[in-house]
């Protein structure tokens, strides 16, 4: 049987053993709150698409929206931040909906290569077409990508000159320039035509002496693309031109 003094000699182990147990306790519970913080990263507002994004398809605002994921802080910054950021870019491989899109995806027009470049703005039904430009022919370099123009002819027949306007409101799309090196004169104009406009176009380069007129901003055609052409509504309406097809079309040119 103990006795008192046994107990009263075997108190301070006890109480040893419960303060080790604390710090115990205590130790293992900050060991766990300093490995849930370094493992918890900060957060990252990221871009994502909305739908599915083709390459050479500009992005626009609707495709994009954000969400936040955590980021390591030493995780290379690939991602974008705001949307406004992407705009206008041009995916170069496919996008999925929902997929984070990183910096090694787009790239801006201006930067697009070869195959991967942007599309060309032609509404369907129409074709692009080039046709060659100076400072005197093409209005002292004043067109730009967006404008409209029309184009003049000269013809001499049976030694008779005549001037007249055979086509309006070509969109000019694309202005070349040698070595594509901003500054200097245009040599090539990029414009939207049916395919049968192209094939008289070309008639004109060819047999007769072409210059472009700028029309005003205030008369561009009315909103979006322009109507199709009643007689070329499909690329394979164009059925070739002659002379005597040109001449039909443009009797003043020959009379």
């Amino acid at each position: 049987m103990r006795t008192f003094s046994t107990i009263t000699s075997r108190r301070p182990f006890t109480l040893l053993g419960i303060l080790l147990a604390i710090l115990v306790i205590v130790a293992f519970v900050l060991v766990a709150l300093n490995a849930s913080q370094a493992g918890a990263s900060p957060q990252q507002t990221v871009v994502i698409a909305s739908k599915d994004l083709q390459p050479r398809i500009p992005i626009t605002a609707d495709a994009l929206t954000t969400r936040s994921i955590p980021v390591p802080g030493d995780y290379p910054h690939v991602y974008f931040g705001l949307p406004a950021q992407l705009v206008g870019m041009v995916p170069l491989v496919p996008i999925a909906t929902g997929q984070l899109i990183s910096s090694n995806d787009v790239v801006r027009p201006s930067q697009a290569l070869g195959s991967q470049s942007e599309y060309l703005p032609i509404p369907q039904g129409f074709v692009a077409l080039t046709i060659p430009t100076s400072e005197q022919q093409g209005v002292a370099d004043y067109i730009q990508p967006g404008d409209y123009l029309s184009v003049i002819a000269t013809v001499s027949s049976a030694g008779k000159i005549a001037t007249m306007t055979i086509f309006f409101h070509l969109h000019v799309i694309k202005v070349g320039t040698p070595g594509s090196t901003a500054g200097n004169n245009a040599t090539s104009l990029t414009v939207v035509a049916s395919q049968c406009q192209a094939e008289v176009i070309t008639w004109f380069l060819t047999y007769a002496s072409l210059k472009y007129s700028l029309e005003s901003y205030r008369d561009y055609l009315a909103g979006g693309e322009p109507a199709p052409d009643v007689n070329c509504k499909q690329i394979t309406d164009a059925r070739g031109v002659t002379l005597q097809l040109i001449q039909q079309s443009y009797p003043k040119l020959f009379s």
